[in-house]
């Protein structure tokens, strides 16, 4: 019964076979029985076959033994009167597609470190290409780089199938140079748009896959250093696109605009949205192209329309975009669900972001105090701590909504003039009301509560009160700082203490008592 060859044995095999091809030209079918190994089942032995590719290829692209030029079909060529030397080359350059192939189906292989391996080796045959370019320049100064290859390493990476985030953060130490990133993001928009247009339904690992490499680009805020180049040139030049910051922004934004143009799973909505403000709007060529994108998300709902209104709020702010709806957008998201989700704190420091300018009109700031102080009145102990001193900030911001809470009467709840069923804060007459929710939350049995709710019966203070340690609060939180403080000396007792039997100190009974 013939062995199996061990890993030893077919390194040393691999090894002959590579010297062989490498030695002489008439050994290069050879190539053959190299290229059969990365089909192996043994990933040792793939491994192997992957390191004698490297090897071979990377020998033969810096000999200059590929051809070089628009590829001909092998059949034709090897069938006409070409030279040998012709010959060969054609046709060891379509030995060399076939191993680029193979590796980057390897990026699919369930053992991570053949995928790491493939995935190196690609790289590799990309710098060298990039040195040794295997199509003519078309005039001199000509700016080369291996696109075709390394659409297969985005391609592959960008698989429907499998989820890749972890080969895609290995992938990430090469976006830090510049004409990685800069083609990345070409080849990037290009698979997306492929895989679109022949699935109609995309499988939620490709949006993963997508988001993780898209998010894993990250611009420079200053002009690009020409020299920080994966594919090293002896004489850049500013004639290129690549080396100028201007034409990454431009890239950039249709890369996210492409994707985005797309119906995507409700979990990448969040994805996307929470990275919106400080990676994504500010590196744009035209930030207020996302207008769209944002303003559709606003209509979804819950923590989506609020993650959108954020980067409204920066377009509206920083770029001048006129968006008159954005605050009544905000005012129907307070409901009696924003003090139980799990983004709470986060709803509560862009609304105290969005709420900061004290040029905003009295009646829109006293809607948001009076339909907090409602809500607050079915809020658990752990948001009554954070909101009310909300909205003391409120009032302390604007003057004009103090007489909210000095005014007289109105302190029942018929007689309250607010509409919280009104969608148009403008509508609600919240300015006409009071705030007798607060006065109420003075009777709430935590006394922590009760002391947050009586801080307007005093002259309120000019500096506000950060509500940032107060956001991520919790009932557990709560419990074990009642548990840590300390109890006083003396604890009152609503009993009186025993005297004897009949009211005599000086009775049996009363030593009893006294021992007890």
């Amino acid at each position: 019964m013939e062995r199996e060859p061990s890993p030893e044995g077919s390194r040393r095999a691999l090894g002959r076979l590579l010297q062989a091809v490498l030695a002489s030209r008439s050994e290069a079918n050879a190539v053959f029985d190299i290229l059969a190994v990365l089909q192996a089942e043994d990933p040792e032995e793939i491994q192997e076959a992957i390191h004698t590719c490297s090897r071979l290829f990377g020998a033969l692209l810096e000999r200059g033994e590929l051809f070089v030029g628009q590829l001909p079909p092998e059949n034709t060529v090897l069938a006409g009167s070409h030279g040998a030397m012709r010959k060969y080359k054609i046709w060891m350059r379509h030995r060399y597609h076939s191993c680029c192939s193979h590796l980057g189906e390897l990026l699919a292989h369930p053992t991570f470190k053949v995928k790491e391996l493939a995935l190196k080796t690609l790289m590799k045959f990309v710098q060298l290409e990039g040195v040794h370019p295997l199509e003519k320049p078309k005039w001199e100064g000509q700016y080369l780089f291996p696109r075709t290859l390394f659409k297969i390493v985005v391609g592959s990476l960008l698989s429907p199938e499998q989820d890749h985030s972890l080969l895609l953060s290995q992938f990430r130490e090469y976006l830090e140079f510049d004409d990685i990133r800069y083609h990345a993001m070409q080849a990037a928009s290009d698979a997306v748009a492929q895989v679109t247009s022949q699935h109609p339904e995309v499988s939620l690992a490709f949006w993963n896959n997508a988001f993780t490499l898209l998010s894993a680009v990250s611009l420079p805020c200053q002009e690009l250093d020409a020299t920080n180049f994966y594919v090293k040139h002896s004489e850049p030049s500013d004639v290129w696109k690549v080396t100028h910051l201007k034409e990454h922004r431009k890239t950039f934004q249709a890369m996210w605009l492409g994707f985005l143009k797309h119906k995507l799973p409700l979990s990448l909505y969040k994805k996307v949205l929470v990275t919106m403000h400080d990676t994504i709007l500010p590196h744009l060529a035209q930030p207020t192209l996302m207008i769209d994108f944002l303003t559709s998300a606003c209509d979804v709902g819950g923590a989506i329309s609020l993650l959108a209104l954020n980067g409204l709020f920066i377009l509206i702010h920083q770029h001048n975009l006129e968006y008159p709806d954005f605050y009544q957008k905000l005012y129907s998201l307070l409901d009696p669900s924003i003090f139980h989700v799990k983004y709470r704190a986060r709803f509560f420091h862009l609304a105290d972001l969005f709420l900061s300018s004290s040029h905003l009109p009295a009646y829109l700031v006293a809607a948001f105090a009076k339909r907090l102080s409602r809500l607050a009145l079915t809020a658990p102990p752990e948001a009554l701590l954070m909101v009310l001193p909300f909205i003391c900030n409120l009032l302390r911001r604007h003057p004009a909504c103090r007489v909210l809470v000095h005014r007289p009467g109105g302190a029942e709840l018929d007689a309250d003039p607010y509409d919280p069923e009104e969608a148009d804060p403008a509508k609600s007459r919240a300015l006409e009301s009071c705030l007798w929710e607060l006065q109420t939350l003075q009777q709430h049995y935590h006394p922590e509560v009760s002391r947050a709710a009586s801080v307007i019966n005093q002259a309120l203070s000019v500096p506000e009160v950060s509500i940032a340690p107060l956001l991520e609060l919790t009932a557990y939180e709560m419990f074990e700082r009642e548990l840590r403080k300390q109890p006083p000396e003396t604890v009152p007792l609503e009993f009186i203490p025993a005297q004897g039997l009949l009211g005599r100190r000086e009775d049996t009974c009363a030593q009893l008592f006294t021992l007890s």
